[in-house]
């Protein structure tokens, strides 16, 4: 089972956000989450405070490039093995910057990847 946080995560349930923590937490994958109001999906609670460990194995981006500006420093220092960049979300200055850390970046939809047992 792989750790993720959702960053960009949604109490809307016709956001993708939403859609993936439900699949996560279906595929049993321990998930938190980061978003902009506090609430719960699923058994999941959505933070509106950065403060998270670093024994996470994948972020999932749900926000679009601009605001992941600020979120540059916090998933770096997370050290996770993987960002995943969904559709919408893709950023090329910062998967190159995770590059230079070792850290693995993938253009995907987290919702494709659970569906054909490639997360």
């Amino acid at each position: 089972m792989k750790k993720t946080l959702v960053v960009g995560a949604s109490l809307n349930p016709d956001r993708y956000s939403f859609k993936a923590i439900n699949a996560l937490r279906n595929a049993d994958h321990p998930v938190l989450a980061f978003g902009l109001k506090e609430g719960e999906v699923a058994d999941v609670a959505i933070q509106k405070e950065w403060d998270f460990d670093s024994d996470i194995d994948t972020v999932t981006m749900y926000v679009n490039p601009q605001r992941q500006v600020e979120l540059y420093d916090k998933i770096i220092a997370l050290h996770p093995k993987r960002v995943i960049f969904n559709p919408g979300t893709e950023n090329a200055d910062f998967a190159a910057l995770l590059a230079s850390k070792k850290i693995e970046t993938e253009e995907a939809c987290t919702l494709v990847l659970l569906s054909i047992g490639e997360y």
